[in-house]
C-alpha cells in the first residue's frame, strides 16, 4: 500500500489556474465550439421540450382484452395437467379448477382447493359440485375427455 503524504490540502495551483481560466474565457469557448459544429454544441446544451401526446398510441401496459357481450366457458385439459375453465371465444382462462397428477403409477385429477395445498383456491360455489371429483383416477376407459365433460355436466356448461 502507498500513502501520498502532501503539504496542501484541496485542488492542486495549477489546477485552480487551469479552471479560472476556462470561467473567464467561457464566452470564446462557447463560440468557437459553436463555429465548429456549427451551432450543435449550444443546441446539445439547450433544454429539452417535454414530449407532446399527439399522434402518439399510449399504452398503459396492460394487456388488452377483447370486448365480447357473453364468454362461451369451456373446460381444457392442457397438455401439462392443468385444468381451467376458458373462454370459448377468447381463449382466456377463467377459472383455474385443478390439475392432474401422477401418483403411484395412476394420474389422478386434483381440485384446486386450500386443503390440496394451492394459493389460489378455486371459489367455493365452483367447487361444491367438483368436490366429489378431487381424487378421481383416471384410466383408459375414463380419459381427459371424459373428465373435461364431467366436469362441464356438474358446473352446467355442457
Amino acid at each position: 500500500m502507498v500513502t501520498i503524504v502532501t503539504k496542501t490540502q484541496g485542488p492542486r495551483p495549477e489546477d485552480v489556474r487551469m479552471r479560472e481560466i476556462l470561467r473567464r474565457n467561457q464566452g470564446t469557448i462557447t463560440r468557437i465550439a459553436d463555429h465548429i459544429t456549427a451551432g450543435g454544441y449550444s443546441a446539445r446544451k439547450a433544454p429539452k421540450p417535454a414530449p407532446e401526446a399527439s399522434g402518439l398510441i399510449i399504452s398503459t401496459g396492460a394487456a388488452s382484452r377483447p370486448d365480447t357481450t357473453a364468454a362461451a366457458p369451456s373446460v381444457r385439459i392442457s397438455v401439462n395437467g392443468r385444468v381451467c375453465l376458458v373462454d370459448g371465444n377468447t381463449g382466456y382462462q377463467l377459472h383455474h379448477l385443478g390439475t392432474l397428477q401422477r401418483r403411484g403409477g395412476e394420474e389422478i385429477f386434483v381440485l384446486a382447493t386450500d386443503a390440496n395445498g394451492f394459493i389460489a383456491p378455486v371459489a367455493p360455489e365452483i367447487a361444491a359440485p367438483l368436490g366429489t371429483l378431487d381424487g378421481t383416477r383416471l384410466s383408459p376407459s375414463y380419459g381427459e375427455d371424459e373428465l373435461a365433460a364431467e366436469i362441464g355436466v356438474r358446473l352446467g356448461i355442457g
